[in-house]
């Protein structure tokens, strides 16, 4: 069996796509929430994704890691054998790149799509609900999901393929975000109108731009 070998130019371009995907939630997509909510609103919208990042970071790292790239378990879910970063380290090897670097670029998916999900409950969830509902998700409906398209899961041996994210962020986080707003119901108040016009049209400048980039 041929060693894995790091190849330079792949590792390279992965930290700096890393890069790319992190600064599309942060400052991009919460300067782009935060604009549309009321100004009282912006604060809070924009250190609930600032959470995010930190929370789905902590998550992933800890085990969400391993339950969408570990060993898969019915094609369903990732096992536990890489909880708490067991068995990854700098000589660890994912394709031609350190597996490390594979598990930050990953991390950022899981930090944007959980962010994403944050629009459909601006003003309308407390920031402590906020916290448990980011673990759970991560935990629950997006580690299986990751594991089903990217971790060789069912929807992989079927051949799936999803290169920009489509199924595991996209349809992910708008089915959750739906969802979200089902339960919580309509406002109370109408006619709600952004207060910050220039932080959408930064936030929309700069997640275009780094999408494009990407």
């Amino acid at each position: 069996m041929q060693e894995a070998v790091i190849n330079q130019g792949d590792t390279a371009w992965l930290i700096v796509a890393t890069g790319l995907v992190a600064l599309m939630t942060l400052p991009a997509l919460a300067l782009f929430y935060g604009g549309l909510t009321r100004a009282k609103s912006i604060i809070n919208t924009l250190m609930m994704n600032a959470a995010t990042y930190f929370i789905v970071s902590v998550v992933w790292v800890l085990w969400a890691y391993s339950l969408s790239f570990g060993p898969s378990k019915w094609g369903i879910i990732g096992g536990t054998e890489k909880f708490f970063m067991n068995g990854v380290g700098v000589k660890s090897v994912s394709g031609t790149i350190p597996e490390f670097v594979f598990c930050a670029f990953q991390l950022t998916f899981a930090a944007i799509t959980t962010a994403l999900i944050s629009g459909s409950v601006v003003e309308r969830m407390k920031f402590s609900a906020w916290f448990l509902f980011s673990i759970l998700w991560v935990t629950f409906v997006y580690s299986p999901i990751a594991h089903w398209v990217w971790g060789g899961g069912f929807l992989a041996n079927l051949g799936a393929l999803d290169f920009a994210g489509g199924t595991v962020v996209h349809i992910n986080a708008g089915m959750a975000g739906i969802a979200l707003a089902l339960v919580l119901g309509r406002r109370k108040e109408e006619g709600i109108l952004p207060s910050q016009m220039l932080l959408v049209l930064l936030g929309r400048r700069s997640f275009t731009y780094w999408l494009v980039c990407f």
